[in-house]
């Protein structure tokens, strides 16, 4: 099934944490491009088209998905002890 540029992408098919690669910080597969760097250009104001023309290894799924991830993390709950 295709998806539109609307809809959510799973961000584990485009997120990945190894040990060995920049101290298992989440990065965009296949590159050293830590998601909290994305995260960090959107934050200050930086639109889709700007990250993509700063970094030629990311696609538009790429910046979803670093959304989408960022939006799973503040969703999750820790139960009280």
């Amino acid at each position: 099934m295709a998806t539109s540029p609307d809809t959510p992408h799973d961000w584990r098919q485009y997120i990945v944490s190894t040990p060995d690669v920049l101290r298992g910080k989440p990065r965009i597969a296949g590159t050293r491009i830590p998601v909290a760097l994305v995260l960090g250009y959107l934050a200050s104001g930086a639109d889709n088209k700007q990250i993509l023309a700063e970094f030629s290894d990311l696609r538009p799924e790429h910046i979803s998905a670093c959304l989408e991830y960022a939006r799973e993390l503040a969703d999750f709950e820790v139960a009280a002890t």
